[in-house]
């Protein structure tokens, strides 16, 4: 159930309004709009593009970068969790969403988003005043953070917080009704070295999604802030049994046996991943998990825990050198990453830049601590103080704030320049230092991909003997692609470095004998035939990128009710589907 036990974590506050229709309501979510990838006068930026990756992670590995498209999670769970009929419209053009307000008549219609798109939902609510007068207007997600929100756009309802029960409250309905999980693949549109990656059944991962908020409560969080601060959470599924019933349903309904947890600290509850783990080892489970986690949670589980469970993939804040954040106090951070992948569990380790005793005569030193890692991805970010978050009020307080004709919104994004006066580092030096840390991971430990791909191997090598057939099942499902796929990259990569840079392309030429060495004749055919193939792809990518070229995501339109026997007006969305605790999955009735 949603219903939350735990005094530690967050509880709805009275029950708000309630809309006059009820569930009869129709609805509409949406995302803001594209494109993205450019600058354009709703505040849109060239530089922060709708992607995790490209945007803050692989951002100079050119080529190599690792291009994937997310769908908005949290929309689609408020869908799947209501009864009256609702239409969502993910990633639409400008001209999209006005022509669907044209054409259906909607009675709510929610817009989420984050900060920096300020603009494109103050003209989103703009169109809806125009062609919906009647229309109730609801903002929610992280751009619910900003405290003068209100003031900026015309909307009726901002949301902070967890979406669910408010629509439900909202609607009239039973909020504490069990929640339903939506059945979503995690990428869209993924792309690397310049060739498409299929989104293929039971080689895709499925999102999992079994909380929101953090517990840690880190002063420049926005999710922390946003669901109530240090030491609240929201708790969607409380037990391993529940856990694994919704696991269950997104495999049968996705064939998917890896996961995507979008939860900001998933370990943390020990006593339910260890059940979940009992009851896949009960059920013969070898699932893989790619999380977020925390060093002071990872501490709590052995190798053998993780490894069982089917933890592949760890997203990890490293933060800086001589960080002071609770979490990585007394831990030695570089032998934990290391011993993670020697069992080929990947790290993508996150350093912010601009701490407060960051000075330009130590930051070149915190950059090398940092590229010491080694990790699998690395990603970096401005120390950039949010609104709603204890940093923005703490810097507020004394002065520290920017004006936005300094540092408009749409700017703080963590991958340009400060919002505040940092006490050594002069305003507009922060971006080429932010820069040249990711240069220097690049230059270093090369291609994140190719690293990726040492890790899975090495962890393969360790165990796949392993004593227990489901852990061996699933290494050598993680491992299909090494010989195929993962092998062309290595070599396309080979041949991209050969020239270029000889102590790169003999650490990168080892792997390519490595899995030569491992997988056989397959590997080498491979290497030889599909290596030429992606250095062809890799160098048409490099031309793409040099001519200034963009990705966009698909829009996608989606409702949550069967179509009566006269149709709908205008474009039919598609059927979500969702996945429920004691149910398959099936769409919402219709009102």
């Amino acid at each position: 159930m949603i219903t939350t036990t735990s005094t530690q974590r967050a509880v709805p506050k009275h029950p708000g309004p309630v809309h006059r229709k009820g569930s009869r309501a129709r609805v509409l979510l949406a995302s803001v709009f594209g494109p993205y990838a450019q600058d354009d006068e709703y505040g849109g930026r060239r530089i922060n593009p709708m992607e995790l990756y490209h945007n803050q992670v692989t951002r100079v590995q050119g080529g190599f970068s690792l291009r994937i498209f997310h769908r908005s999670w949290g929309l689609m769970m408020i869908q799947c969790n209501i009864n009256a009929r609702c239409n969502l419209l993910d990633f639409p053009t400008l001209q999209r969403f006005e022509q669907e307000l044209i054409d259906n008549d909607y009675d709510i219609v929610g817009i989420g988003s984050i900060l920096v798109n300020v603009g494109k939902v103050k003209k989103m609510c703009e169109l809806i005043r125009k062609h919906r007068p009647n229309a109730t207007i609801v903002i929610g997600g992280h751009i619910a953070n900003l405290p003068d929100l209100h003031k900026r756009i015309e909307a009726d309802h901002i949301v902070r917080g967890e979406g669910v029960r408010w629509f439900r409250r909202f609607l009239g309905e039973d909020e504490n009704q069990p929640l339903r999980h939506p059945v979503v693949l995690t990428p869209v549109n993924m792309r690397a070295l310049g060739v498409n990656v299929p989104n293929s059944p039971g080689e895709t991962s499925a999102t999992l999604i079994p909380s929101v908020g953090c517990p840690l409560g880190c002063n420049f969080c926005s999710t922390s802030a946003m669901f109530g601060g240090k030491g609240k959470f929201i708790d969607f599924y409380e037990s391993g049994d529940e856990l694994f019933e919704i696991l269950c349903g997104l495999e049968r309904e996705s064939k998917a046996v890896s996961f995507f947890v979008m939860d900001e600290n998933f370990l943390l509850l020990r006593k339910r991943a260890l059940r979940l783990l009992e009851l896949m080892k009960q059920h013969n489970k070898p699932w893989v998990f790619y999380l977020f986690a925390s060093a002071n949670v990872l501490k709590q589980y052995t190798m053998e825990q993780l490894v069982d469970l089917g933890v592949s993939w760890i997203w990890m804040g490293l933060e800086g050198k001589d960080s002071q954040y609770g979490k990585l106090a007394g831990i030695d951070a570089k032998a934990m990453v290391r011993e993670l992948q020697s069992h080929g569990i990947r790290v993508l380790g996150s350093t912010i830049i601009g701490l407060e005793n960051h000075t330009l005569s130590n930051i070149g030193e915190a950059i090398e601590y940092a590229v010491d890692y080694g990790t699998d991805f690395h990603q970096f970010m401005l120390y950039t103080p949010l609104p709603g978050t204890p940093l923005h009020a703490d810097l507020q307080s004394k002065g520290l704030i920017v004006d936005e004709k300094e540092c408009e919104l749409a700017e703080i994004h963590g991958q340009h320049k400060f919002n505040y006066r940092h006490p050594h580092i002069k305003g507009g030096e922060e971006t080429e230092i932010l820069l040249n840390a990711f240069r220097r991971d690049f230059e270093v430990n090369g291609p994140s991909l190719v690293r990726m791909i040492r890790t899975m191997l090495t962890g393969y090598q360790r165990h796949k003997n392993h004593p227990d057939p489901r852990v061996r099942a699933r290494f050598k499902w993680e491992v299909t692609g090494l010989p195929t796929a993962h092998m062309a990259v290595v070599a396309g990569a080979a041949r991209y470095y050969r020239r270029r840079d000889p102590p790169m392309y003999r650490k990168i030429e080892s792997l390519r004998r490595d899995l030569i060495a491992e997988f056989g004749l397959k590997a080498w055919l491979v290497s030889a035939i599909g290596g030429r193939y992606v250095s062809f792809a890799l160098k048409r990518e490099i031309k793409r990128l040099a001519a200034g070229e963009t990705l966009e995501p698909p829009t996608f339109y989606e409702r949550n009710y069967e179509l009566d026997a006269n149709g709908q007006k205008g474009p039919v969305p598609t059927m979500c589907r969702y996945v429920s605790l004691g149910g398959r999955s099936v769409p919402v009735s219709a009102c």
